[in-house]
């Protein structure tokens, strides 16, 4: 992205603090297998948010008392390093090319942010981060401020969620970062289309994985925006299985869960398949209610309208399709209102934010009341209903997991569909593994 839009998003943050206060956001730290292996990393988002900076070990401070407001603190060159891990940007790409008014190495931070933060008010932060070190001097920081304060006046006194700022900004998406999300969306509708001729009887759910995850990586996404899912079978009924380890058997269905991560953005997509090319029987007949249920709460979805209507708008389909299947029994407002008895087919909410993350930042509650929707939000219609083999289920339901999901753009007047591309009706859904 430009890097403009990074500095104006910086200003609105430097404006939100105040001449008093600063903020500090530390990237997240690099991850390894083992004792060597490093994982390909992915920076943290409120950091790559408000700088586009992405090598690991990073520690941004904006500051607007100071003429320096933008410090960067980084890893700095060291050909050694770079010959195994790859080239760095260091101290002089930080000012030259992120912009930050002041950088300074990493090995730094220690001696040079106490000296940042010793003459504010409130420090913006995430405490606890995930990076020890950082946490431990924002503590030392505070204890120090503690003292000053008795003598001066002045000093540290308070720790602010840094969310507090960043949450409401990120969560509404401006046109760059939409198109990114489109192109994700575009990009995971492309690989599904293309994974969906692995599904057949006797492969296996692995085969299903490397397809889509080659399919994004061919088409010049860095990867899965998550662990991919390709659960055949009762693994459908796993939430978050992820092993991927099982080979697949006609007439029974694969739920694959993926995405796609663009430019950081993320994609969320669900399809479930049927393994051999038909929706036989009770398959059917769960696909059917889903799908009733991710229309409706689509339809719901519109600015000015909560974030809890879509999920009632599918509940009160699935709960019904429940009833009808003899899952469970009374009236469907009542089992609604009770909640328990569902939970154990409908477990999750049928919505969450979509962005940097793939479970995006925002709230879901305001002031005690589901947050209203607005122009800008992106989020996924996902409405799930799953048997598991265990219970006491009729028993030609038992093992059935059937999810469908899209990525939906709130809109001026209502909302866009990004990943409408990829079929949804049981025919059209059909013919991709046929």
């Amino acid at each position: 992205m430009d890097g403009q839009i990074f500095a104006d998003r910086r200003r609105i943050v430097l404006d939100a603090i105040g001449p008093e206060g600063a903020l500090v956001l530390a990237a997240s730290p690099e991850l390894r297998v083992g004792a060597d292996t490093e994982l390909k990393y992915v920076v943290d988002a409120d950091l790559y948010y408000l700088t586009g900076y992405s090598e690991p070990e990073a520690v941004a401070v904006l500051k607007p008392a100071d003429p320096a407001s933008f410090t960067l603190f980084v890893r700095p060159r060291d050909r050694a390093r770079e010959t195994w891990t790859g080239r760095r940007g260091g101290v002089e790409a930080a000012r030259e090319v992120i912009g930050a008014d002041a950088a300074w190495p990493i090995a730094e931070l220690a001696e040079r942010l106490p000296k940042l933060l010793g003459d504010v008010q409130s420090i913006h932060t995430t405490f606890p981060s995930q990076r020890p070190d950082v946490d431990r001097l924002i503590t030392e920081v505070m204890a120090a401020g503690r003292r000053s304060r008795a003598r001066t006046g002045r000093g540290p006194e308070r720790i602010i969620d840094a969310g507090s700022i960043l949450t409401g900004m990120r969560l509404i998406k401006d046109a760059r970062e939409i198109e990114a999300i489109r192109e994700a969306a575009r990009i995971s509708v492309s690989a599904f289309t293309e994974a969906a001729a692995s599904i057949r009887p006797g492969a296996g759910e692995w085969q299903v994985e490397a397809a889509i995850e080659a399919a994004f990586r061919r088409q010049g996404a860095s990867g899965p925006s998550f662990p991919t899912i390709a659960a055949s079978g009762a693994n459908a009924t796993i939430l978050h299985y992820v092993d991927n380890d099982r080979v697949m058997s006609a007439g029974e269905l694969l739920l694959l869960d993926a995405g796609a991560r663009w430019r950081m953005y993320c994609a969320d997509i669900t399809r479930t398949f049927p393994v051999g090319g038909r929706f036989d029987g009770a398959n059917g007949d769960v696909y059917d209610i889903v799908l009733a249920a991710h229309d409706a709460a689509i339809a719901a979805v519109r600015p000015g309208a909560t974030i809890a209507d879509p999920h009632l708008a599918a509940q009160r389909i699935m709960v019904q399709g429940m009833i009808d299947l003899g899952l469970v029994s009374g009236s469907a407002g009542a089992l609604i209102a009770e909640g328990t008895r569902i939970a154990t087919w409908n477990p999750h909410k049928t919505s969450h934010w979509l962005g940097l993350d793939v479970h995006d930042v925002g709230d879901y509650v305001r002031g005690g009341q589901p947050a209203r929707l607005e122009a800008g939000m992106v989020l996924t219609i996902e409405p799930g209903l799953y048997v598991p083999v265990e219970g006491d289920a009729p028993e030609r339901l038992r093992g059935i997991g059937v999810r469908i999901e899209d990525d939906v753009l709130v809109t001026g007047d209502g909302s866009e569909v990004l990943t409408r591309a990829l079929p949804v009706s049981r025919p059209e859904v059909a013919a991709l593994v046929s």
